[in-house]
């Protein structure tokens, strides 16, 4: 990593709730921000980064040591390869991407005009709020795809994230990002289906009366799912 004292001059493309969150994480871990693109919701950035300059995007690639990109699965080809058409790219430079279903390939544009590409998704579902994501990301894993020389790199960052970084090969994100998408689609339907069965029959707060239920199950869930089997058959409500 470049940078005096490992700290890096950050600029951030994508304003929605990811990439102001990744820039105050990136900020809380010492490295100093750039700017950010304009999004639509400029007052909810402003609250999160305070003073940070609105830029273009091409400025913020020319300003920034580390571009980190968090837009929409289908705008991100485009825009790398737009701002390489710019020519904005820069040797050395990092950029990073926090899309689960893309690994660095899709940063080509740029690797070929001497930046370094990094895949980093850390496996939360952002709400754009900064104090609870940034929580969230400290008890988070990160997917992040890399080519080997400068994976050491991707892996330091998810960790400055907050993250614990989890290698995800170029070819698998597709599935990683199937996975991913299958375990937010379907609690989040099965929530609702089961909120509004619950409204029908009286239940004021389903939401509140589902909370320690669907966590006690996903928990289950999850411990199961690690290959460690069931938890002890004493371990009821009961105690």
């Amino acid at each position: 990593m470049s940078g005096r004292d490992g700290r890096l001059g950050v600029g951030i493309i994508g304003a929605g709730r990811v990439g102001p969150v990744v820039g105050a994480a990136l900020a809380g871990a010492g490295h100093a921000l750039t700017g950010i693109t304009s999004g639509s919701d400029d007052d909810r950035v402003e609250a999160i980064l305070p003073g940070l300059p609105q830029l273009t995007a091409d400025e913020v690639v020319r300003r920034s040591e580390l571009v980190v990109i968090a837009v929409p699965h289908d705008q991100l080809p485009g825009l790398v390869a737009g701002l390489a058409d710019l020519g904005v790219w820069q040797p050395g430079q990092l950029v990073l991407h926090t899309d689960a279903a893309y690994g660095a390939r899709v940063l080509d544009p740029a690797a070929l005009r001497g930046a370094i590409p990094l895949a980093i998704h850390p496996a939360i579902v952002f709400t754009g709020a900064s104090s609870i994501d940034l929580r969230q990301l400290a008890q988070a894993y990160a997917a992040v795809t890399a080519p080997a020389p400068v994976l050491p790199i991707a892996q330091a960052l998810a960790v400055e994230l907050g993250c614990e970084p989890v290698v995800v090969a170029e070819d698998d994100r597709a599935t990683y990002a199937e996975a991913i998408a299958t375990a937010t689609e379907f609690s989040r339907s099965i929530v609702r289906q089961s909120s509004e069965l619950l409204a029908r029959v009286g239940v004021e707060n389903p939401g509140g009366y589902l909370s320690a239920l669907v966590r006690s199950s996903v928990d289950q869930a999850l411990v199961e799912g690690s290959g460690r089997g069931p938890l002890d058959a004493d371990a009821t409500i009961d105690g």
